[in-house]
This record gives structure tokens, C-alpha cells and sequence, in this order.
């Protein structure tokens, strides 16, 4: 599906009963929302799940500049707007994760739950994304996949594997700077205190992206949030790991008594 919203088209896949309850899911940089493949199709049974490519991203619009996490967050809730959904469950993953935590900050009324995978409060540091963005505009995303992936993954052979290197391959480089423009801005200054949703953190064990210390200090800034690690797992952990990651997210879902 596509709408327009504000200065982009966007592009959107909905599963489930219309009267469940919404479920939005964000993707990482440098992907689609089709990393959420697994997760939605054994979760739409019980969710409305909604999956947006991000501004840049997929067949969504790619729109030149410096990327915010307030504009991202503010592209999301654009889009719950144009569905007419008042309030609904979050998820996100790597940056997408930190959206949604801008989300929570943002519009805090919006927010039913959050489930954030392989993210963090900030990601240092801006020198280093200064560098991948410069990189990335004078060469494209080709510029990054080898050193990506065993960022990414622990088995860079998986067929899932190969489909995501093939994804950031795709991913348009202004769409691609402009995201790391937000994940070098992003401060956990503008988060720390602020989040009060119900909240389970999932990390994974080898993930040089979102360490142990980071997913922590994420958990510590929320109250009452949960923190799984998932044994042995890398960054982008819906894919590679993908049935713990449903059975988290919906254990996840079962402490909120949701039916």
C-alpha cells in the first residue's frame, strides 16, 4: 500500500483484523519493513500489525538532508493519523527502536507499549557517523556491506543473511545518510526520564551494535522495563533468531494480558 504524508510517499504493508489492536513495527537502516516478515505473519493473528519502509528507505519517498528523530517519529505517527489509529503497540529495531523511543517521548498518549530490539540511547559516536555519512554520499551503500555484515549477523552465509546484505545494497544513499544523520544526532539526554510505557528490551548477546552496557542503561532509563538477551544472537536478530524473537515479543505482549 501507498500514502502520501506531508513531503513523501509512503509505503506500507497491514496485516490482521482491523479491530485488533494496531501494532506498529520499525525497521533498522538500511533494510525494509520486510525484516519483520516472521514476527507479523505469527503476530497478525492477534494484531492489527502495521510496517512502514522508512523515510529513504524501500519503496518509500527518499527526501534529500539531514534526518531527525523527532522526523522519523513524527513520519510514524503521520501514518497511525492517516489509518485513524489513536493509540498502538510499538516495536522497533536498531535505529527503528530508537524511534520508538522518540515516539514515546513525543506522544506519550500514543503509546500503548514499546518493545525495543537491538537498540540503544545513543549511538556513539558522531565522528563515526560523521564518516559513514561521508562515505556514503561520495559512494553509495556499497561502500559499507563488507564491513556491515558481521556487524549485522553472526553467519554472513544464511540465505536471510545475503537477502539483508542485498537490502542495504538497495537502500538509496541519500536515504541511508539521512537516517545516520539522525542515529548521529540522537542523544540519550533527549530520552533519559522520559519514558513511562511498558517496556521489554530485547538485546542480542553478540551484538557489537547495541552492547550489554547500552541495552542496560536503556533498560535502567525506563521504568519497569524487562530485558532479554537472546543467547549467541548478533544485531539484526529478527531474521537470524527470528522464532526467539517472536517468542519474546510475545511473551512480551502475554504480561500486558493481551489477547
Amino acid at each position: 500500500m501507498f500514502i502520501d504524508l506531508a513531503d513523501m510517499l509512503v509505503h506500507y504493508v497491514v496485516e490482521g483484523p482491523e479491530t485488533a489492536p494496531p501494532l506498529l513495527l520499525l525497521h533498522s537502516i538500511g533494510t525494509t519493513q520486510s525484516i519483520w516478515d516472521a514476527q507479523a505473519k505469527a503476530l497478525a493473528g492477534r494484531f492489527r500489525v502495521i510496517r512502514p519502509d522508512m523515510r529513504g528507505h524501500g519503496m518509500s519517498s527518499i527526501t534529500p538532508g539531514d534526518y531527525s528523530m523527532r522526523q522519523l517519529a513524527q513520519d510514524a505517527l503521520a501514518l497511525l493519523d492517516a489509518l485513524g489509529i489513536r493509540r498502538a503497540h510499538v516495536a522497533g529495531t536498531s535505529i527503528g527502536g530508537r524511534i520508538a523511543q522518540q515516539i514515546a517521548v513525543e506522544a506519550p498518549e500514543r503509546m500503548l507499549s514499546l518493545c525495543l530490539l537491538n537498540t540503544a540511547l545513543e549511538f556513539p559516536s558522531p565522528a563515526r557517523w560523521q564518516g559513514i555519512i561521508d562515505d556514503v554520499r561520495r559512494e553509495g551503500t556499497k561502500v559499507l556491506a563488507d564491513a556491515v555484515m558481521p556487524r549485522w549477523v553472526v553467519d554472513t552465509t544464511l540465505p536471510s543473511s545475503r537477502g539483508l546484505r542485498r537490502m542495504l545494497l538497495r537502500t538509496d544513499k541519500t536515504g541511508y545518510a539521512g537516517a545516520a544523520c539522525a542515529l548521529r544526532d540522537a542523544t540519550a539526554a533527549d530520552i533519559l526520564g522520559r519514558i513511562q510505557a511498558p517496556c521489554t528490551v530485547i538485546a542480542g548477546e553478540r551484538d557489537p551494535a547495541a552492547p550489554a552496557e547500552a541495552v542496560t542503561a536503556l533498560q535502567a532509563a525506563i521504568p519497569g522495563a524487562e530485558l532479554v538477551m537472546l543467547p549467541g544472537a548478533g544485531h539484526i536478530t529478527t531474521y537470524e533468531f527470528a522464532d526467539a524473537v517472536t517468542a519474546q515479543m510475545q511473551t512480551h505482549f502475554d504480561r500486558l494480558s493481551i489477547t
